[in-house]
């Protein structure tokens, strides 16, 4: 339990004062760089002092001129933390839109390009976020959403929602896969308490939409991609 108290404490620390001079800093201006460099420290900040440490395998550089849809397995609150701080350059991200309620760190999201999504089943619903993705990635952004729809319960792969493969074929930006383990015994589904270790990470190479016939196809080459970079007892 103390590593959960010393990572939310520390990203309260510190996180308070950098929005209260990022935010106003990013309404005036209207550049979001500064609060989101800032706000990527502190995660990392607390993560090490939490005594969570990253090991990532890049198995290809990435085109700093070229923005990226990234999909990655679930398996632990931790894992958005741990790659949205790891990815290259401003990366934004589905969350709920209940989040985008909380003082400050609502704010700061709302203002990172930070996508709300509606549990609602609607297909309005959907739509609205389909487009709203759209715009991020052809502004420049990268995203990066958790293919499974939510964590997984015991680390193993689960089924892959839909929706991913529909926005990668209609942005027609580049797909980025992302296998994450190790976090899923770090922070069990269903608990607050937070246990020291390592999240091992591979970024694959990164695969373009328009090679393949379907949304299908797609999500069946990023399984498999995924799935490669798992401990074996993942992947099924």
């Amino acid at each position: 339990m103390l590593a959960a108290i010393v990572l939310f404490t520390t990203w309260i620390v510190l996180g308070i004062p950098v929005a209260i001079v990022t935010i106003p800093w990013t309404i005036l201006s209207h550049n979001v760089l500064p609060l989101y460099r800032w706000a990527m420290s502190v995660v990392r900040t607390g993560l090490r002092f939490a005594r969570i440490r990253v090991d990532v395998v890049w198995q290809m550089p990435l085109d700093s001129s070229q923005h990226y849809l990234f999909l990655s397995n679930h398996v632990s609150n931790l894992d958005p933390p741990v790659l949205i701080s790891l990815l290259p350059e401003r990366t934004a991200a589905f969350l709920k839109r209940s989040l985008m309620k909380i003082p400050i760190l609502g704010w700061g999201m709302r203002l990172g390009g930070y996508i709300p999504v509606d549990r609602d089943g609607r297909v309005e619903s959907a739509i609205e976020s389909m487009e709203t993705a759209t715009r991020t990635l052809q502004s420049g952004v990268h995203l990066l959403t958790f293919v499974e729809g939510t964590r997984s319960r015991d680390g193993r792969l689960q089924p892959f929602k839909k929706g991913s493969f529909y926005l990668a074929m209609h942005a027609g930006v580049p797909v980025v896969p992302v296998s994450i383990s190790g976090t899923e015994s770090m922070m069990k589904k269903g608990s607050l308490r937070i246990f020291p270790g390592t999240a091992h990470v591979v970024v694959h190479a990164p695969i373009q939409p328009h090679d393949y016939a379907s949304r299908e196809d797609l999500s069946t080459a990023v399984r498999a991609t995924i799935a490669s970079g798992l401990p074996e007892w993942m992947r099924s």
